[in-house]
């Protein structure tokens, strides 16, 4: 059960959707996540408003706000007009909530899925985007946010401990506070026989105030895709680090339908450090529909023990794992639906679904 809606105001765009059958369809089958009897806990949904110009000089103001099973992000947008060949600025201001599963998530089904740690995120970012022009395959964003970072229980109350005692936070209390400055470069090639992406991210926790966290992380995503004949196969490497200091919810996670399929989030392993390398070929059965098969592989280096607390060795994670399995690809006029069906190194079997471009 859903409505939409569209409002015209001027040049104002308001578009509404509200969904609440699968909330309250899960609600009967599962017990409620949060033990909240409030109505709106049934309501799941998503609000966008978009005013391009607001005051009259063509400004874009974007208001959205998602809310899901147990999670929601609320994001204003305000963009000031520029020339195309000028940096373009955005005020951004962000809030979500979120399960931390990948860190904190305990392995069950032979790491197949992970449960709930009773432990979520509640992250306010505030800050500047500052996108440069596209140069010769090239795009880059430079971003400053000041970040809130909340770790709440099931029930909405703040935290600063896991069930086992160990700290959530880098700083002890229940409140991480940071100033990061991001680096993103992106690179994208392509013509009809092949693809080459890189992105290359940068952060840098810089220390306003003493008790704020200080930390430098990489991370690097590299794909290659290749057609062979009718097939074609893609291929992608991901690889990240961490140095200075860092909150636990901070580590790499290794394991899910975007990393190592086969295991659940974060169930192979949660580290300062991350290598993840995915190859899949795809070859079409017929105009609709196409085939695959896939490796995944991810290992943490032996950089979970280095993360404050070791979640990972306290919920034992392997820290390396590999998984394997085929699928299939139908597309239609409504987005394109995928199957995969995957292995992991202890024979444990998990079928994905999932729904991409959906119009």
């Amino acid at each position: 059960m859903g409505a939409q809606k569209s409002v015209q105001a001027g040049k104002a765009k308001i578009d509404v959707n509200v969904d609440l059958t699968h909330k309250l369809c899960a609600s009967l089958m599962f017990p409620s996540l949060r033990g909240s009897k409030s109505p709106l806990s049934l309501i799941i949904g998503s609000l966008y408003i978009r005013h391009p110009n607001l005051f009259g000089g063509s400004e874009k103001l974007d208001v959205s706000w998602n809310k899901g099973l147990c999670d929601s992000n609320a994001v204003i947008a305000y963009r000031r007009p520029r020339p195309e060949w000028l940096t373009q600025q955005s005020f951004i201001i962000q809030h979500s909530i979120s399960p931390e599963i990948g860190v904190h998530g305990t392995p069950i089904d032979n790491f197949s899925r992970c449960g709930s740690g009773g432990i979520n995120l509640s992250q306010l970012s505030i800050g500047l985007d500052l996108t440069e022009p596209l140069y010769s395959n090239w795009s880059n964003t430079t971003s400053i946010r000041f970040k809130h970072v909340r770790p709440i229980n099931d029930d909405g109350r703040s935290i600063s401990r896991d069930v086992d005692g160990f700290p959530v936070t880098c700083s002890g209390t229940p409140v991480d506070r940071m100033v990061v400055l991001r680096q993103e470069s992106l690179y994208a090639k392509a013509n009809e026989h092949s693809f080459l992406k890189m992105n290359l991210q940068i952060e840098q926790g810089i220390p306003l105030l003493s008790k704020w966290i200080i930390f430098n992380q990489l991370k690097f995503v590299a794909s290659k895709g290749v057609k062979l004949g009718s097939a074609f196969l893609v291929s992608s490497i991901t690889a990240g680090s961490i140095v200075g200091d860092m909150a636990p919810y901070q580590a790499f996670a290794i394991g899910g339908i975007g990393s190592v399929r086969g295991y659940g989030e974060g169930a192979v392993g949660a580290g300062r450090s991350c290598l993840i390398a995915n190859t899949e070929l795809s070859f079409p059965l017929n105009k609709m529909l196409d085939g695959c098969i896939f490796l995944d592989c991810g290992t943490d280096l032996g950089s979970g023990r280095l993360v404050p607390g070791n979640p990972s060795l306290r919920h034992g994670k392997p820290g390396s794992g590999v998984g394997l399995g085929y699928g299939l690809r139908f597309k239609s006029n409504f987005g394109d639906f995928q199957v995969d069906y995957a292995v992991n190194a202890f024979q444990q079997r998990t079928v994905y679904f999932g729904i991409r471009n959906l119009t």
